[in-house]
C-alpha cells in the first residue's frame, strides 16, 4: 500500500499488511476493503434478483446490473456456441466479472488510504491489489476449466490432451506437453496481469494526489475516472480469458471445427487478443 510521510514522500508496500490476529488468522487491509466489497456486491446482485422475480421496482442499479449481464451472457454465447454449456459457463464466468469490477472501483473510493491505524498502516486496501488474492481468482479459472474438461469429455479425454503415446504420435506428444505448460502459463498470467494493473493504478492515483497537494481534490477527478474505465477493461479481460480457457476444454483435441462446435483455433485466437490488449 501507498502512504505518506512529510520528508519522505509517499511509501510503497507490495504486500498487503496485517491490521489484526485473530486466533493466529492473520486480517490484512485488503482482507477489510474486500469483505465490504463482497457486502456491498451481494446487496446489489440480490436486489437485481428481486427486481427479476417480480419482488421489487427497478432502478438505475439493477436495470446496469441487468444490462451487463445481458451482455456478458450473449459473449458466452458467441464463445460457446452450445446453448447447454453456455449456461453451465456463465455463472462462474460473470460472477468473476463482477466480483473483479466491484473490487477494482472500490479501490478508489476516498476512505483507501487515508484512514490510518496503528503505525501509519491503511486501515483498506483493494483485495485485487493483493497477489494472493489474485492468483486465487486465478486458480478458480484454471480449476474450473478441468472440472468442465471432466464433465464434456471424461477423465480419459481430457488427459489425452496432454498425455499422448510419443511412439504412435511424437508430435502430438510434445503439443501436450506444451498444453500442460500453458496451463501453468495461463495461470501466471491471469494473476500477475490483475495485480499488475491494480497495483499501477494505485501507485499513480498516490502519486498524482502528491505531486499536486493542495488542488490534488481537482487534479485527481480525470484519473478518477480513468481508473474506473480500466477497471471496466481488466474485469472484462478476466471474464473473457476465463470463458476462452474453458471453452478450451470444450473442445475436443484435434478435432476440426464444425457448425454446431467451436474452434480451438478461434479460441486460441481470442485468447491471444484478450492476452495482448
Amino acid at each position: 500500500m501507498i502512504h505518506f510521510f512529510a520528508a519522505a514522500g509517499p511509501h510503497i508496500s507490495i504486500k498487503a499488511e496485517e491490521i489484526l490476529n485473530l486466533g493466529g488468522v492473520s486480517i490484512t487491509n485488503s482482507h477489510m476493503l474486500g469483505l465490504l466489497g463482497i457486502i456491498i456486491l451481494v446487496w446489489l446482485l440480490f436486489g437485481a434478483r428481486a427486481v427479476a422475480l417480480g419482488k421489487k421496482k427497478p432502478n438505475f442499479a439493477t436495470r446496469l446490473i441487468t444490462w451487463t449481464f445481458e451482455g456478458l451472457y450473449g459473449t458466452v454465447r458467441q464463445v460457446i456456441p452450445d446453448e447447454k454449456w453456455a449456461k453451465k459457463v456463465a455463472p462462474v464466468a460473470i460472477t468473476i466479472f463482477f466480483f473483479v469490477i466491484a473490487q477494482y472501483w472500490m479501490g478508489i473510493l476516498p476512505i483507501v488510504g487515508p484512514i490510518t491505524v496503528g503505525e501509519g498502516t491503511p486501515l483498506f486496501r483493494p483485495f485485487v491489489a493483493d497477489l494472493n488474492m489474485t492468483f486465487a481468482l486465478a486458480i478458480v479459472t484454471i480449476v474450473a476449466a478441468q472440472i468442465y474438461a471432466f464433465k464434456y469429455m471424461g477423465f480419459k479425454g481430457n488427459m489425452g490432451r496432454y498425455f499422448i503415446n510419443p511412439l504412435k504420435d511424437p508430435i502430438m506428444a510434445f503439443v501436450g506437453i506444451l498444453e500442460l505448460v500453458a496451463e501453468f502459463s495461463r495461470l501466471l498470467g491471469l494473476s500477475f496481469r490483475l495485480f499488475g494493473n491494480v497495483l499501477a493504478g494505485e501507485v499513480l492515483l498516490i502519486m498524482i494526489a502528491y505531486l499536486t497537494q493542495f488542488i490534488s481534490p481537482l487534479a485527481l477527478q480525470p484519473f478518477y475516472l480513468f481508473e474506473l474505465f480500466i477497471g471496466g477493461i481488466q474485469a472484462y479481460i478476466f471474464f473473457m480469458l476465463t470463458v476462452v480457457f474453458i471453452s478450451l476444454g470444450l473442445s475436443h483435441h484435434g478435432d476440426e471445427a464444425h457448425d454446431d462446435d467451436h474452434s480451438p483455433a478461434l479460441n486460441k485466437t481470442a485468447e491471444n487478443e484478450a492476452l495482448t490488449s
